[in-house]
Parts: C-alpha cells; structure tokens; sequence
C-alpha cells in the first residue's frame, strides 16, 4: 500500500472510531517509522475530523528515540469540545476510550497570545514573552488503541499525540514572577497518592514546551497567529486510568484540579 494510502486509512479509522466511542484493537495500517509520515496522518486526521482547535499537547519522546528521531518532544491538536472549564473547582467528566489507552497527566497549560508576527522564539525568555496566561489542568490522554504508547513516538504522534481533552483549573496568578519549574506538583487518583515531582524534570520545562509547539506548527505549515493553549507536558507522569476514577493533580499552594473518568460515547 503506498504512503499515502496507508496515512489516509489510518487517519479515517482513526477519526471513526473517536467519532463512535469505540476501540481500535490493532493498528489500523503499516506503522509510521518517521515523524514525517506520522504527522502526515495526523494533519490528514485533522482535516476528516473537522472540528475546531483551541490548543496542542506536548509529549516527550524518551530515549533512545529522540535520537533516533531528531527531536525530544511530540505535538498532538486539542479539539474544542475536549476542554473542560474546571476554574469553579467543578469535577467535569472526562471521557476516555474504554478497550483503548486512557492515562492522566498534571500539567501546566500555557496561552501563547494572539497576533504575533514576528520570528520563532529562539530562547525560553523569548518563549515567555509570547505567553499572556497560565492556567494549571489535567491532560486526558487517551486513544481507541491500546497500544499507542507501547508502539513509540510515531505511532502516538500519529492519532492526535494521543489526547482526548483538557481539564483547565484556575489561573496560575501572578505567573510572570513564579518559577514554573519549582511548583510541587503530585497527582491522586481515587484519593490514593500516585506520583509527585516538579516540572524541573521536563527537558527545558514549559517555556520549552511552548517553543517546541510553535516550531513544529510552523514547520508544518499550521498558523497559529490567533493564538492556542499550550498544554506542556506530564509533569508527574502518565497515569493510567479507567471510567469511574477521580484524577486529582495538586500544584502546591497554588490550587487542585480533579476530573472523573467515564467511558465515550458516539458523539
């Protein structure tokens, strides 16, 4: 089957079975050996899918894969109906693929502003500059099929970065003279303790985050001048998780967000 193809297959099962709710037991075509060819199904899936984006998730790429590929970080679309406003202390629902892949993260959601023209920030102070909000959340990640993550960069790269929404807690105030880095972070699920770190342990941290989303989007050809949430990566970890439990992530003083997990439906 050639390349295109195969991504045009790929990305159309995909699509479908987010759109029903359903698993995907098997890779659903040839797996993707690049990021080229994965993010190839990923733009194609996109344009099937059709919804509006708001934001991307950043994922890192552990060794020795991101030597191997190039690059240290991974990019996936965040859909609009995906996010949930939580800034009340509310505990949406969050739905994930039953029979597939569904972890959460604690993470750290950054908006780059809108209507910047300029060059691509070359460093994190230059990142920072193009931020004009922080807000702490839970990524949901989650896909039909169960093995993204086993499978490698490529294949998580190519069904959306494996996220299935945005759980966006309060506003992180004050943010501009806090150091990212130095927040505790720890995450609970069903009241039980299940990791804590800081985001000193995520490459450059969340100002790298940002400049790795904008330069991925620009070498894809993906505008993003009206701005976009950057959600930057699992500060604690990926956490699996399954309908019926309750994910907490506590960002030290600043404040808690929660989620319960329930299986998707046919949209």
């Amino acid at each position: 089957m050639p390349v295109g193809d195969n991504a045009l297959a790929i990305a159309s099962a995909f699509t479908a079975a987010r759109r029903d709710g359903c698993a995907l037991p098997e890779y659903p075509g040839t797996l993707p050996q690049g990021l080229t060819e994965a993010y190839a199904i990923q733009d194609i899936a996109i344009q099937l899918d059709g919804r509006g984006i708001v934001g991307w998730k950043v994922g890192k790429i552990n060794s020795p894969d991101d030597a191997r590929l190039g690059t240290n970080r991974l990019a996936g679309p965040v859909f609009a109906d995906c996010v949930a406003d939580a800034s009340d202390s509310s505990e949406p629902e969050m739905p994930v693929f039953a029979g597939g892949f569904a972890a959460a993260e604690a993470e750290l959601l950054l908006h780059v502003r809108a209507g910047h023209s300029g060059s691509l920030p070359a460093t994190l102070d230059e990142a920072k500059t193009l931020v004009d909000a922080i807000r702490l959340g839970i990524e949901v990640a989650s896909s039909p099929y169960p093995g993204i993550n086993a499978d490698g960069p490529c294949v998580t790269a190519s069904d959306f970065g494996n996220n299935a929404g945005l759980v966006m807690g309060a506003p992180l105030e004050g943010w501009q003279e806090i150091d990212l880095c130095a927040i505790p972070v720890k995450t609970e699920i069903d009241g039980e303790l299940i990791a804590e770190a800081t985001a000193a342990t995520m490459l450059d941290g969340p100002y790298g985050a940002v400049r790795f989303l904008l330069e991925n989007l620009n070498q894809r050809g993906i505008d993003w001048s009206d701005g976009c949430w950057v959600s930057t990566g699992a500060i604690t970890g990926v956490h699996l998780i399954r309908p019926g439990q309750i994910a907490v992530a506590t960002f030290g003083s600043y404040g808690t967000v929660s989620c319960r997990i329930v299986a998707a439906r046919p949209q």
